[in-house]
C-alpha cells in the first residue's frame, strides 16, 4: 500500500480524526498491542516527551491499538499524552494497514497486532513505514525521518 485512502477513526478526547489530515499535516500513525504494558508504555512516552518536536515539524501523532475508549482514556490521561489514541477493537484500521499477524509468546501463536509505525503526508502517501518495531531508539528514528520534510 502506497496511498491511505479517507478514513475516519474514533479517538481519545471524544474526537473523530480524519486520514490523512485535512489540514495537511504528517500523520505518524503508531500500532501498539496493549494499553499500560511495559513496551508500549514506553513507546508512548518517548512519543510524549517528543512530541513538540513533531508539532513544529508539522506532523500529529496518533496511537492505535484494539483496547475500548475507556482503557484508551485511562492510558492517556495516566500517562499524560498530549495526542489521541485511536481505539480499533473491531481492527478496521489495522486490517487497512495490515497490522494484524501471526505472533508468539512463551510458545503459543496467536493473531496479534505487530508494533508498526506509518508516516503519512497530508494527501495520503504513506512516506515511510517501520515494521515489527524494537521501541528503543524509534521515535527518534521517526523524528529523524519527518524533520527532513
Amino acid at each position: 500500500m502506497n496511498k491511505v485512502q479517507s478514513i475516519t477513526c474514533h479517538a481519545t478526547s471524544n474526537l473523530d480524526v480524519n486520514i490523512p489530515d485535512p489540514q495537511g499535516r504528517n500523520i505518524v500513525l503508531y500500532f501498539y498491542p496493549k494499553d499500560s504494558t511495559p513496551g508500549c508504555t514506553t513507546e508512548g512516552q518517548d512519543f510524549r516527551d517528543n512530541h513538540q518536536a513533531f508539532v513544529d515539524a508539522n506532523t500529529v501523532i496518533y496511537g492505535v491499538s484494539r483496547d475500548k475508549m475507556k482503557s484508551h482514556e485511562n492510558f492517556k490521561a495516566k500517562q499524560d499524552f498530549p495526542f489521541e489514541l485511536i481505539s480499533d477493537p473491531e481492527e478496521i484500521l489495522c486490517n487497512a494497514f495490515n497490522v494484524i499477524q501471526l505472533k508468539k509468546l512463551y510458545g503459543k501463536e496467536y493473531m496479534g497486532i505487530v508494533r508498526s509505525t506509518f508516516l503519512i503526508d497530508g494527501e495520503g502517501n504513506i512516506l515511510e513505514h517501520w515494521d515489527k518495531v524494537k521501541v528503543k531508539g524509534h521515535v527518534e528514528e521517526v523524528l529523524q525521518k519527518v524533520s527532513t520534510l
